[in-house]
């Protein structure tokens, strides 16, 4: 009879939980013609539910991946859709539209660099595509950043190249400076990447900024979020340290990991729940 009852109960859980709304992860392309050689991008999108049976504008998740990595990598190895929809179902957070682009493809890079003007296309190509064929909101408030290692230095430039644009900006284990590493060694575009990381080093920019940007910087909702045994740690506190040289508020979030998607799905979380300020 126990048992029969705990086969119930089971059964009344996974019923439970296939009832609930769900979103829609797509991986998709969308024209491109600001990265040279280049007619199409890749991005991953979530849709949250409901998106199809409404005429509802959504505030809109910018999520970088890491170097080597893909844009599907929030999907598949983060669990995002999953992720959003637990969150948005047990309304932890307000419904939302979250983009994943590519910037793996062809030169593993987030920054502009002779003849592959990334950042030209990410702000001047890839959000305007996305604002004009997803019902997004497009002011401040209602667009926001994130990402993990290359992703999350690229997502803290982003923030500090463009202050006005972004609500809040999440950087996890951020990659924001050259830094010694044995695995790029052998790589023959590595001494390049390090050169244009180190070019946008926000730690400098940061630093060197005059009151004017300072009160610009202050305009966004800064997290930093980095394992204890995380070999970016060190270059993650001298942004902090800018930060409080300069009085930018921030929350910098320091856990037990390494620099691996151990840490960053709980991370991912957190970066979803405080994208948008809600009054709940």
């Amino acid at each position: 009879m126990k048992k029969y009852t705990l086969s119930l109960l089971f059964l009344l859980i996974c019923c439970l939980v296939c009832s609930q709304p769900k979103g829609k992860v797509l991986f998709t392309k969308m024209p491109c013609t600001m990265l040279k050689g280049i007619s199409e991008r890749d991005y991953t999108l979530y849709l949250p539910p409901g998106y199809n049976n409404n005429t509802a504008k959504y505030p809109v998740l910018y999520l970088l991946h890491g170097g080597g990595c893909s844009n599907t990598d929030w999907a598949t190895e983060g669990r995002l859709g999953n992720v959003a929809d637990s969150l948005i179902n047990n309304d932890i957070i307000l419904p939302m539209i979250i983009v994943c682009p590519e910037a793996n493809k062809n030169n593993m890079i987030w920054f502009n660099a002779p003849n592959w003007t990334y950042e030209d296309f990410f702000f001047k190509e890839f959000i305007p595509y996305i604002e004009s064929h997803y019902r997004t909101y497009t002011d401040k408030a209602c667009r926001s950043v994130a990402g993990f290692s290359m992703g999350g230095g690229a997502s803290i430039v982003y923030g500090v190249h463009h202050p006005e644009l972004f609500n809040m900006v999440y950087g996890m284990s951020c990659y924001l400076r050259r830094q010694p590493l044995d695995f790029l060694k052998n790589d023959p575009s590595g001494e390049w990447r390090q050169k244009i990381v180190e070019d946008n080093n926000p730690i400098k920019t940061v630093s060197n900024c005059s009151e004017y940007d300072a009160k610009r910087y202050n305009t966004v909702r800064w997290f930093v979020d980095c394992g204890d045994d995380d070999f970016t740690l060190e270059a993650n506190m001298d942004l902090i340290k800018a930060f409080r040289s300069h009085g930018i508020k921030y929350q910098f979030r320091v856990k037990e990991g390494n620099h691996n998607w151990d840490y960053w799905r709980p991370a991912l979380i957190e970066a979803i729940k405080n994208a948008f300020v809600t009054n709940n």
